[in-house]
């Protein structure tokens, strides 16, 4: 006898393809799947790159990126995007104006990737302005780690953080934002909604795991953001699962693959107890550290 099947959620990545399947869109997918919701994708950029390094980056045009925005956006009911990689300031004008194409209301996560882990600048000064004045104030919560919130921040932000640098990113336009806790000293994330000051910040502390691997921590937590807030969660309730999903991805992370950082392992393939973790839908927010 056939049965119903529920409603699976749809989400759409728009962000950069990872050869080497640790970040950008791969990871996006898996995380996805984790969360019981359906991944979608919209490539803004192939990258040659495997655990040591990125030997090669091919931009797609812009309206190929508005052409797959447009095609998922045509035959799926969209619960929530995320954006990663973006490169260039005409990606950035299409991305902005194919979001203003989604049913209102649609939340839309940003994940801003602006500096790699060597300090160096991801970003050229106009795609950084043009992230700044489109992509931030259309976004329902940037996602930043404090490097990224520095740079979005400006100049007056060099020593700030916590809840005072997630103040001065929302000043730049930003609904609510998340500066997540992987470069902080306490890896405690800190969620500032909006009309919230910096007293009524929520914190979200986690275990660190500096023995695991981290390759797509970021892209993970964003995407996993994304996905809970398809499926009904509200902002505080998002967050908290997403940093938990995102720490598990980097404790049971795939530190033996390759000869560079390992990517992180969101799936838990190969890590006997993190099966015992909920895997799908609603469940995802009951998961701990």
């Amino acid at each position: 006898m056939a049965t119903t099947s529920p409603h699976v959620p749809v989400c759409l990545s728009i962000a950069g393809s990872d050869s080497g399947g640790g970040a950008g869109i791969q990871a996006d997918l898996k995380a996805f799947a984790r969360c019981g919701v359906h991944g979608t994708t919209a490539i803004t950029a192939i990258t040659a790159q495997n655990t040591v390094a990125v030997t090669r980056v091919e931009p797609v045009s812009p309206e190929m990126v508005v052409a797959q925005i447009e095609a998922v956006a045509s035959d799926f009911a969209i619960g929530a995007v995320k954006i990663g990689m973006v490169g260039g300031a005409p990606v950035i004008e299409a991305v902005a104006t194919a979001l203003d194409g989604l049913p209102p209301g649609t939340p839309v996560v940003l994940d801003p990737v602006m500096i790699a882990e060597s300090g160096a600048r991801l970003l050229p000064e106009d795609a950084e302005r043009a992230l700044v004045e489109l992509l931030l104030p259309r976004a329902t919560v940037v996602t930043p780690n404090v490097p990224e919130a520095r740079a979005l921040a400006g100049t007056a932000a060099a020593e700030l953080d916590g809840a005072e640098l997630a103040v001065a990113v929302r000043a730049r336009g930003a609904n609510a934002v998340v500066v997540t806790g992987g470069h902080r000293a306490t890896a405690t994330d800190v969620l500032l909604r909006p009309g919230d000051g910096a007293d009524d910040a929520v914190e979200i502390p986690g275990a660190r795991h500096p023995d695991g691997a981290a390759h797509g921590s970021g892209c993970t937590h964003s995407s996993a953001l994304a996905a809970h807030l398809a499926l009904g969660f509200d902002l505080v309730e998002a967050a908290h699962a997403a940093r938990a999903i995102a720490a598990q991805a980097v404790r049971y992370g795939l530190r033996d693959l390759g000869a560079g950082a390992g990517p992180v392992n969101v799936l838990g393939v190969g890590y006997g107890d993190v099966h015992a973790v909920p895997n799908a839908g609603r469940l995802g927010a009951a998961v701990t550290e």
